[in-house]
């Protein structure tokens, strides 16, 4: 569960957890390993870098591919942030409050839950092109310069709208909104309980130690849940049109491949990254809070 496969390119916000089974292959491997009919692969050849654990990742990325590699997709990425997360988390107080019961003293679990899920569908639908785009990148990042489709995330929309049409940006939308929609739970849902059962009991007060902790906590659940559906989505979104008949076939094609753990590969860096990412983004989120609150309750 916890090293990467080969060709393994990194990946930003857990959307790419296992990029030694995606590409555009055809219908077996240089190495001659057969293909499951839709499954998707880049082609690799006898002399195929092996990437073992993260650190050896890590190291073997920037001995064999440059520094460089580390940031595959960056500009997609933070393209898909500013779009995404502004959305599912700028508007996750506010939605909550809408399912909160008038007079409620306090918001509940399933409040909770349904405010998740509405956010994450909500930013997936109006993110979803930059998400494709990002995927993308991360896939090509394995191929040499020579063999890959895009020059620029500007050049990849374009490629993408005119040789698949409008609907190719919106590709894997029901998947992704499936997938966000735990990922959001998981985040935003489980944050909010940690750090209400901190508080509630004493533990701890409400400041960086506490919000750091409930961060933490929160990576770690939302990894575990969202890493089956991540998988999933992103093979079925990295396709080439006509590899994968719908996302159940796309499902069947790893499971008979790689079994259960294959729904779990790249766990450990999926973690590091969500653990960070949470950490930093409810410990900026908190501190940005209070700079607003204190700014509105300032005297003119």
């Amino acid at each position: 569960m916890g090293g990467w496969s080969s060709h393994s390119a990194g990946s930003h916000h857990g959307d790419a957890t296992e990029w030694g089974q995606l590409g555009h292959g055809g219908q077996g491997d240089a190495v001659g390993t057969p293909q499951i009919q839709g499954e998707v692969r880049i082609p690799r050849s006898t002399n195929t870098v092996e990437y073992r654990g993260v650190l050896g990742t890590l190291s073997t990325m920037v001995r064999t591919e440059g520094p460089r590699s580390l940031y595959s997709g960056l500009v997609a990425g933070l393209q898909r942030q500013m779009s995404f997360a502004s959305i599912r988390i700028g508007l996750y107080d506010s939605v909550k409050q809408l399912y909160t019961p008038k007079g409620a003293e306090s918001t509940g679990l399933l409040a909770r839950l349904l405010a998740g899920c509405t956010t994450g569908a909500v930013a997936v639908t109006c993110a979803q092109p930059t998400d494709v785009v990002k995927v993308r990148f991360q896939a090509l990042g394995a191929l040499p310069e020579s063999n890959r489709r895009y020059s620029g995330t500007v050049d990849a929309y374009r490629t993408i709208a005119r040789e698949e049409g409008v609907r190719g940006l919106w590709r894997g939308t029901l998947p992704n909104i499936a997938r966000n929609s735990i990922i959001n739970c998981g985040e935003l849902v489980t944050y909010d309980l940690i750090k209400d059962t901190l508080l509630r009991a004493q533990l701890m007060t409400d400041n960086v130690p506490c919000h750091f902790v409930a961060a933490f906590g929160a990576g770690f659940c939302a990894t575990v849940v969202a890493s089956p559906v991540d998988v999933v989505k992103t093979r079925y979104m990295n396709a080439s049109p006509g590899q994968y008949r719908n996302v159940p076939s796309c499902l069947l094609a790893l499971l008979l491949q790689d079994g259960i753990a294959g729904l779990y590969k790249g766990f450990v860096p999926s973690f590091l990254r969500l653990g960070s990412w949470n950490v930093v983004m409810f410990i900026s989120y908190e501190q940005l809070q209070r700079v607003v609150m204190l700014a509105r309750s300032a005297p003119p």
